[in-house]
């Protein structure tokens, strides 16, 4: 999904992964034995985040918007706080969450029987690698670094990176960014010799790029003087200076990450590299309860350096470096490789055959997953309704109202005090975290004023704005492709929608044979789509028309509200499926070897030729904008929703 950060609740358990495991093995057992009978779907799952709808991308910016960094770590305090809590309230909580009907999401394509497992157990259980536009798979198997062609050019030596202190290191970054009125920095030089003054000077050159550096006698003591090499205009592009020419200028790189999302982890190492993070690029963000790996490309850092920050960082690893001439740009990859452990799993050996048989043959409905759709009782796509109908009262009550259900302690105050005065100061003075879409929006408010809403919307950032939108095309997509399931079943019929390369054909009747249900597309609606030619295309203007939206106006009149709507292929078939049923005693061990693993030379685990317990494995490739949670639903016959899992989960946990 887009760059976001929208006010969501994750689905966490109350104790730590390993804590709760052995506690609640046995009944854990119990609720799938019983979750076996009387249901097709029992099961535990947290959904999955996966890679932007690359139609939509056209209309999208990787647009970050920076903070100040006490800022940021205050919010970060308080959203890594009130996250754990009485399971039963958050279930309670949930109860006001989406389930898979309210967002269209109603119909299977496989006939067997379903079962029960699940998912994400630990967050290991889940690995992600990003298949590039080049179809390589990303991985984190090398962790040297290029060697410069340029012999009179050094990286910085190990040194360079302590030599410094921080009391050094605060004035040589004010003084880079020109924050205070001094013209230059002078460091004493303690131990004074030829060596130990080389290495300061290449300290501050690499480290704080755009500063330049000499030697100074001052009253029988020896100061190395950093200064500006170019005045002002060495701050519009700092990383210029001493950067080989004959190096590509942006250093790509193999970020592997467990349990952190794509944006918080390129905050981190914006924060450790003191850069803005905007110099960062990638292909798609990637779910943050995974281990994930994929292919990140920054401007004019050193791979050395990056290299360095394997020694500081928690829960990530950089390798795998190399010197390119472009950037990474959002949707330029083929997709995903998913490797994926459903453990504690009830189907027989032939359920799970069949399941795994049909994935592969037929694949699964190219739903939009849960995630498009936010967590709370204010579906995202009511916000984007209410854009798309020019109701801005409508957006703003939508996202700054009371609402019930799970969200943290500040959130509910600020609103209160919202439908209490709606006075935006009071209501902002009440939310200490101020980057969320609400603080955004209140700031807005208090800038542009009550009467001008559309403006104060704007502040937010656009990613997170279009996102709306995009979850009501969504929305309306996954309604109108379970109706077309439902009347006409897995077949291409005529009337149905192909794409002849980028564009979209009716199929007429005297060559539907010549057409299967993987060739059929359908229109997300918008200004530059057609519709279907049988019962589906009146059935898409009833549902906007309902909505209060004509279906032949679907221009706004805020050019970025416009929208010109895209393709999206009715069923997937994944690519590279394998499987393979595992038995195992201890819920901790992990089930296969990451990249990792391989490269600190981990062995494989060993497991028990009759073990207590039974997991599936299941390796796949999906293509950008699909979403893995709608594959395992189809194999598993279960609701993927945070409202309906998070009530199975508290079931175990009692």
């Amino acid at each position: 999904m887009e760059t976001v950060e929208m006010n969501s609740v994750s689905l966490k358990r109350p104790r730590s992964e390993d804590d709760v495991a052995n506690a609640d093995e046995i009944k854990r057992q119990k609720i799938s034995e019983k979750s076996k009978t009387g249901n097709d779907s029992g099961q535990s799952v947290e959904t999955v985040t996966d890679q932007p709808d690359k139609s939509l991308l056209e209309d999208t910016k990787n647009e970050i918007i920076p903070n100040e960094e006490s800022e940021e770590q205050e919010d970060e305090e308080l959203e890594d706080s009130d996250e754990d809590g009485d399971p039963e309230s958050f279930a309670d909580m949930m109860k006001h969450g989406l389930t898979e009907s309210d967002v269209g999401i109603t119909k299977f394509v496989s006939s067997h029987k379903g079962f029960s497992g699940i998912l994400k157990e630990r967050y290991s259980d889940f690995v992600v690698h990003e298949i590039g536009k080049d179809g390589r798979v990303s991985h984190l198997d090398d962790f040297s670094v290029p060697v410069d062609d340029e012999v009179n050019f050094e990286d910085p030596s190990e040194e360079t990176f302590t030599v410094l202190s921080d009391e050094d290191k605060q004035r040589l970054e004010e003084l880079q960014l020109l924050k205070n009125k001094e013209t230059s920095v002078a460091i004493e030089v303690i131990e004074d010799t030829k060596e130990k003054r080389t290495v300061i000077h290449q300290a501050v050159k690499s480290l704080f790029p755009g500063l330049e550096t000499k030697t100074e006698d001052r009253d029988g003591k020896k100061y190395i003087i950093a200064y500006h090499a170019a005045g002002k205009k060495a701050l519009a592009n700092p990383r210029k200076h001493s950067w080989p020419k004959s190096r590509g200028s942006y250093c790509h790189f193999v970020l592997y990450k467990e349990n952190k999302d794509t944006m918080d982890a390129i905050n981190v190492l914006s924060k450790f590299l003191r850069v803005k993070p905007n110099i960062f690029s990638y292909m798609g963000t990637k779910d943050k309860r995974a281990i994930t790996v994929q292919e990140i490309a920054v401007l004019r850092i050193t791979a050395q350096r990056l290299a360095h920050l394997n020694k500081c960082l928690m829960n990530f690893k950089l390798g795998n470096f190399s010197y390119k001439n472009h950037p990474l740009k959002l949707g330029e990859l083929q997709g995903n490789h998913f490797t994926v452990v459903l453990r504690n799993i009830t189907g027989t050996d032939d359920q799970i055959e069949q399941a795994m048989h049909s994935l592969r043959e037929i694949g699964f409905i190219n739903y939009y997953g849960m995630q498009r759709f936010g967590t709370t009782a204010v579906p995202t796509y009511q916000i984007g309704r209410a854009i798309l109908q020019n109701n801005w009262n409508e957006v703003m009550d939508l996202i700054l109202k009371p609402r019930p259900g799970a969200e943290k302690g500040y959130l509910v105050k600020c609103r209160e005090e919202w439908a209490k005065t709606k006075d935006p100061a009071a209501a902002l003075k009440k939310l200490p975290v101020k980057r969320c879409v609400e603080g955004q929006l209140l700031r807005g408010l208090l800038k542009y004023g009550m009467k001008n809403i559309i403006s104060a919307f704007g502040i937010i950032p656009r990613n997170n704005r279009l996102m709306y939108i995009h979850s009501y095309q969504s929305y309306v997509w996954n309604n109108m492709v379970s109706k077309r399931i439902e009347e006409y079943g897995l077949r291409a019929v005529p009337g149905d929608l192909t794409l002849k390369g980028a564009t979209a054909v009716h199929i007429e009747k005297g060559d539907v044979d010549n057409y299967t249900i993987h060739d059929v597309v359908m229109p997300l609606p918008g200004f530059d789509v057609i519709y279907p030619k049988h019962k589906i295309g009146e059935a898409y203007k009833e549902m906007l028309v309902a909505d209060n939206l004509d279906i032949n106006n679907m221009r706004h009149k805020i050019r970025d509200y416009s929208l010109s709507g895209a393709y999206r292929k009715i069923i997937i078939r994944p690519q590279n499926v394998n499987w393979e049923v595992v038995a195992y005693d201890d819920p901790r061990i992990p089930l296969f070897t990451t990249d990792l693993d391989k490269l600190e030379g981990k062995p494989l685990p060993v497991l028990p030729t009759d073990g207590k317990f039974r997991a599936l494995k299941m390796e796949f490739s999906l293509p950008p904008s699909t979403y893995a949670t709608m594959a395992i639903r189809e194999v598993l016959k279960m609701d993927t929703s945070i409202k309906n899992q998070t009530q199975l989960n508290t079931t175990w946990l009692r």
